[in-house]
């Protein structure tokens, strides 16, 4: 499993990478929404892998004993997470925004709605 993750990450940043270098804005939302993904398997995989133990203190403990599941990461793939929906929501208003204005979602007819 762990060395699939790193492949898998590598796909989704070259897929993203490859969506973003086209000429129709709905690849590139694609590829934004593709390098958000990437982003959150690439916290999960940095913070190393536990499956199956919990990241909770026992009521009656101090600290958590034995091997634990780190909080942190799964708190930051979480705020990714709402960060990445708000910038793909922001993104897709700014396309179809532009698709009205233009009737077109090509960027070659943006360069000539410029005058």
């Amino acid at each position: 499993m762990e060395n699939l993750l790193p492949i898998a990450i590598g796909i989704l940043i070259a897929c993203g990478s490859y969506l973003c270098m086209r000429r129709n804005l709905v690849r590139v939302l694609l590829g934004i929404m593709l390098f958000s993904q990437a982003a959150n398997l690439l916290i999960f995989t940095a913070a190393g892998l536990s499956s199956g133990q919990p990241p909770i203190i026992a009521p009656d403990k101090l600290t958590i004993a034995g091997p634990h599941a780190d909080p942190l990461p799964q708190a930051l793939v979480l705020t990714a997470i709402v960060i990445g929906f708000a910038v793909l929501a922001f993104a897709i208003a700014l396309v179809l925004r532009a698709y009205h204005k233009t009737g077109s979602d090509d960027l070659d007819t943006f360069r000539r709605s410029d005058s």
